[in-house]
């Protein structure tokens, strides 16, 4: 890969995100390129009932959850904001697929995670990767899951965790309680 200006990662927050943000880390350190970790996001219920009765004093709580998930999921990635490294955070609305491709440019790489592995799965989690690999103007990575996520994901066991919503302040919790 030569000539990669930005490095761009979705940034969900997901075990497939974290993979690909350290992942990301690694590359553009290696192409001393900028690294760009997008957070999309939606309102609840979806773009068509934030229409039907806009708020928008719930809107900017939205956008500042939204920040602060961000944070989160890179604080859980890296513990940090690398220092020696030009990283440039960003929060945008709309759909995770359509976003990550309007920001990129021919001469960015963009990398996201592939999702869980499984015919329902990969329809259900796969579409942002899908929409990525078939719609940007730049070469696409696709990270597969950490070995903990698929093994999670199949038997009894994985279907307690497909609803369960797992937020970096439960981590932090749980590591103090340890």
């Amino acid at each position: 890969m030569f000539g990669i200006c930005r490095v761009i990662v979705g940034a969900s927050g997901s075990p497939g995100s974290l993979r690909a943000l350290r992942y990301a880390e690694e590359l553009a350190r290696a192409h001393h390129a900028t690294l760009m970790p997008v957070l999309a996001w939606v309102p609840p219920g979806g773009d068509l009932a934030d229409h039907r009765a806009p708020c928008g004093y719930l809107r900017r709580i939205w956008a500042e959850e939204a920040r602060k998930r961000l944070r989160d999921t890179l604080s859980l990635a890296w513990g940090g904001i690398p220092a020696d490294l030009p990283v440039r955070a960003v929060v945008e609305r709309g759909e995770p697929g359509w976003v990550l491709v309007s920001i990129a440019c021919p001469d960015d790489l963009l990398i996201v995670g592939a999702g869980r592995r499984g015919a329902l799965a990969q329809f259900v989690a796969g579409r942002v990767s899908r929409y990525c690999l078939a719609h940007a103007p730049c070469p696409v990575l696709a990270i597969p899951p950490p070995g903990l996520a698929q093994e999670l994901g199949h038997g009894l066991l994985g279907r307690v965790f497909w609803h369960r919503q797992l937020t970096a302040e439960q981590v932090v919790q749980d590591s103090r309680a340890a």
